[in-house]
């Protein structure tokens, strides 16, 4: 009916109203009677506007390292990290995205090795060195033994976060071959500082001849050769104790 002719429009009757206008005895079908829904007035709950929120349409099942996102989709939830500009799975589990506040996450499905957080203190060993970054293979986390961890990728030392004095040189600090032990500044791109005093070069061997280096005041010395080597030292260096 088009509006302003005049006439008053037909009001919608429920189904309970329109079978009590029926003779009783009168078969009528289903199909005929209209099913009017109860209309629901009551607030939805948090919980249900969470649920809506979440988009079950985009749920998968992911494996350690997939691919579930990027940067310009989606900001990285819990059980995820992140590797340039691309949101990984840090563990088995089921994706889940908050279509409001535009977070991925993974749920796990298993239980998995424990992460690195930001103020971790991990080992590892110098794998190479750049003209301001040394870059450091994440060996243990400790205080998980030796608990396999969830890998993630290189992890690199800035020039400015080697001491807490100034470095002028990185060959002069680390050598490719150094154990570490650095303390987790970031996680998006694994950024570690070996700037405390308990942190630095826990073991280094002898550019020359390979063998195992032994501290000698604030410098190293090669008891085999002699060769005397400059390193950001551990005050634990030579001990084992991480």
């Amino acid at each position: 009916m088009i509006k302003g002719s005049g006439e008053e429009p037909e009001s919608v009757q429920s189904s309970e109203e329109i079978e009590q206008k029926i003779p009783e005895g009168t078969t009528v079908e289903a199909s005929k009677v209209a099913k009017v829904p109860k209309r629901n007035m009551d607030k939805p709950s948090k919980k249900a506007i969470e649920e809506e929120n979440m988009d079950e349409g985009e749920m998968v099942f992911v494996m350690p390292g997939d691919i579930i996102g990027t940067t310009e989709e989606f900001s990285p939830g819990v059980g995820t990290f992140l590797h340039v500009a691309d949101i990984h799975a840090a563990s088995t589990g089921i994706v889940k995205i908050d279509r409001k506040a535009r977070i991925i996450s993974v749920v796990p499905s298993t239980k998995y090795p424990p992460s690195i957080n930001i103020g971790d203190i991990v080992v590892g060993n110098i794998t190479g060195l750049r003209e301001s970054v040394a870059l450091v293979e994440i060996a243990a986390i400790k205080g998980e033994g030796e608990r396999e961890f969830q890998k993630v990728g290189t992890a690199a030392i800035h020039v400015s976060n080697v001491k807490d004095s100034y470095c002028k040189r990185l060959d002069e600090e680390f050598s490719v071959g150094d154990i570490i032990k650095a303390k987790v500044l970031n996680t998006e791109n694994m950024r570690l500082s070996t700037a405390e005093k308990g942190l630095g070069v826990m073991k280094a061997q002898c550019f020359n001849c390979r063998t195992v280096m032994v501290k000698d005041n604030n410098k190293l010395k090669c008891p085999e050769c002699g060769r005397v080597e400059k390193r950001k030292l551990s005050s634990d260096y030579g001990t084992g104790i991480v």
